[in-house]
């Protein structure tokens, strides 16, 4: 996976140091012929099919963030409907040793337009699945709930302690 410009400038002076980083979760539904989809690419770093995730750049507005991330990985057009949770994952440790941890704020969007299929390097699939049958990790499962569930209330989640399946 790429890692933003912004990132590799950090690195170069914290080094492996934690980063705490500005990350977006893309719920995006649509309705299906028998009842609610929602999209899914399968990551290329482990495999998972994940609802898109990704960084909010330096300066750009998450819900933005959210819009590119999923024209990136899945070349679908979709809109924010709103921000249906916000939380904090647990810290993650890379191969390479890089420390990360995110506030994830997660967006339930309406699908608008486009073929879903893997529009970067970051996924080798995407596709739709029935809301109740998405075969993703329980934490991610939550977001999708969250979203499905979204009243326009945003939810703060507890930490992901818990829920890590890696």
């Amino acid at each position: 996976m790429p890692t933003p410009d912004f990132i590799v400038r950090l690195r170069e002076k914290v080094g492996h140091d934690l980063l705490w980083l500005t990350g977006v979760t893309a719920v995006v539904l649509r309705q299906g012929d028998a009842g609610p989809e929602v999209l899914l690419v399968e990551r290329a770093d482990n495999g998972w099919w994940t609802p898109v995730c990704g960084i909010v750049e330096p300066g750009e507005h998450p819900a933005e963030a959210a819009l590119r991330e999923v024209r990136e990985e899945a070349g679908v057009e979709c809109r924010v409907e709103g921000l249906s949770g916000v939380g904090v994952t647990e810290p993650a440790v890379y191969p390479n040793g890089d420390r990360v941890q995110f506030v994830d704020h997660t967006f339930r969007c309406a699908y608008v337009a486009g073929d879903a299929h893997p529009a970067d390097d970051e996924s080798v699939d995407a596709g739709w699945f029935p809301v109740d049958r998405a075969p993703t990790p329980p934490r991610f499962l939550a977001r999708i709930r969250e979203a499905v569930a979204y009243d326009g209330s945003t939810r703060l989640r507890p930490p992901d302690a818990g829920l890590r399946t890696d």
